[in-house]
């Protein structure tokens, strides 16, 4: 076949190449996908007149519509921190049965309150607030320093044993040279009984529990539950900061402890610090 020649099978005109007697079609673009082309390129060219586009050195081209994604995004942001700053200046102004009673700000309260809790608290009381050696849960119901609202926000304003003037000062004093080995292994054995249903008590304990009397009802109380204006733990349940086993309680017992939690006054605002105080209260009851 030469060029110009129209294939009898296909109805399609010739090339006029061959090769092994295979002939080369001259096979037009099919209307489809010219008619995609020409609305591709029409589409650009509306777009880059109506819209950013072109780059001009320093600056570009912005568009016959004027938009501006930059503009609009910091517009959102704008409008985000004045709804914000409502919202929030109502948790520094109510109190805590107010803003408990209200929908809205509970809700706002779980919406901030897991970044709030990730940026400043996760570091030491864990993802989540379940606490770790040396740091206490905060998701259960065992309270150092009180468990009302009103308390937990005072807590975080002043810290424990921290460089704020109205400071919360704990203190587990080591009683190592003020009791003896076997005195101090006699109160390990009554304070894990206090936490246990185990009876009678072994020898052991009871003389423990004589030691107990005499050294630790002043911050513990007579029954081992804690004295919140101490920051006392309680020692009948078992909730343990330093570990609840009888080498750990050995260890507190003669060396001591002594936590740390910064003021977070100055850090984060009343209002902040009210709205953790509750997310902090509502961590219980995802238990």
């Amino acid at each position: 076949m030469s060029a110009g020649e129209r294939d009898p099978h296909t109805g399609h005109m010739t090339t006029g190449h061959e090769w092994n007697g295979i002939t080369e079609l001259n096979t037009p673009v099919p209307r489809p996908v010219w008619f995609f082309l020409i609305v591709t390129a029409l589409f650009s060219l509306v777009y880059w007149v109506l819209m950013p586009a072109w780059p001009l050195g320093v600056t570009y081209t912005r568009g016959l519509l004027g938009m501006d994604q930059q503009d609009r995004v910091e517009r959102q942001v704008s409008e985000a921190r004045a709804d914000r700053a409502v919202w929030m200046s109502r948790f520094a102004e109510e109190d805590f049965a107010a803003i408990q009673a209200d929908d809205m700000l509970m809700s706002r309260m779980r919406q901030m309150g897991p970044a709030l809790f990730e940026d400043n608290c996760a570091v030491c009381h864990g993802r989540g607030g379940k606490g770790g050696p040396g740091y206490p849960s905060l998701a259960d119901n065992a309270w150092l320093w009180g468990s009302s609202p009103e308390e937990i926000a005072e807590t975080l304003r002043v810290g424990i044993n921290s460089a704020h003037e109205d400071t919360r000062f704990g203190q587990m004093m080591a009683f190592r040279g003020v009791l003896s080995g076997e005195e101090i292994a006699n109160v390990v054995e009554y304070v894990l009984s206090l936490s246990s249903e185990a009876a009678p008590l072994s020898a052991s304990a009871e003389a423990g529990k004589e030691v107990f009397a005499q050294q630790c009802v002043a911050c513990h109380g007579e029954d081992g539950t804690g004295l919140t204006e101490f920051g006392a733990p309680n020692l009948t349940d078992d909730h343990w900061i330093y570990g609840g086993s009888w080498q750990a309680i050995s260890r507190t017992v003669s060396q001591g402890r002594q936590g740390h939690m910064p003021a977070w006054e100055g850090r984060l605002t009343e209002a902040e610090r009210k709205l953790l105080a509750l997310y902090v209260l509502d961590l219980q009851k995802a238990e």
